[in-house]
């Protein structure tokens, strides 16, 4: 996992609210246990119609969005089932940071978990990133900040922890393993030995 402490990108926008878990990542394309390719699957059946064939009018399908880090969702992103693969297809794809008014909460953990930043802002900002694709934002992850072209400053809640780990590249398991001196020290300073 990479490490992030700022972002600066152009937005895609995907307005569409209530996306499930299954819409990020189709169930068929579960069958493995890497990250790797995953990208390719991200939104399959609303990126491809029943033929395979490109939908033009998808905005991933759009050439000047390939290069965007940060997709701005819907209302309730991340819904439906848990699904790990879900960030992972999203990060494999290349986003760092997804915004919406609302995550569900195992999405967001999920996330979290694998170095996506889910950033919530409140209603009247997101309406108008939903307005204007292809915004320009820059993102503080240590200050839990985003600013706006216009030079509007919008905090948004994140676990301190969470945040520690995303800017450290660092999951659970690697936050724990940093502490090895310390929890060799305990060990070997308590007063009953195996």
């Amino acid at each position: 996992m990479d490490a992030l402490t700022s972002l600066h990108s152009r937005t895609v926008v995907l307005p569409i609210r209530d996306i499930d878990t299954d819409q990020i990542i189709p169930a068929r394309f579960l069958t493995t246990t890497t990250r790797e390719g995953l990208g390719d699957a991200l939104f399959h059946d609303l990126r491809y119609d029943q033929d395979g064939q490109v939908r033009q009018e998808f905005p991933l399908n759009d050439p000047a969005t390939r290069d965007c880090d940060i997709l701005v969702a819907g209302n309730n992103f991340g819904c439906g089932s848990s699904r790990e693969h879900a960030p992972w297809a999203l990060l494999d794809y290349g986003f760092k940071a997804v915004i919406s008014t609302e995550f569900a909460d195992i999405f967001s953990n999920n996330a979290l978990k694998n170095g996506l930043l889910p950033i919530i802002v409140d209603v009247d900002t997101h309406n108008w990133l939903l307005a204007h694709p292809g915004t320009e934002l820059r993102v503080n992850v240590g200050d839990s900040q985003v600013e706006l072209p216009d030079g509007r400053i919008i905090e948004y809640p994140i676990d301190a922890f969470a945040r520690y780990c995303i800017t450290q590249g660092i999951d659970q398991l690697g936050y724990i393993q940093q502490q090895s001196d310390a929890i060799t020290t305990f060990e070997e300073t308590r007063s009953w030995k195996p």
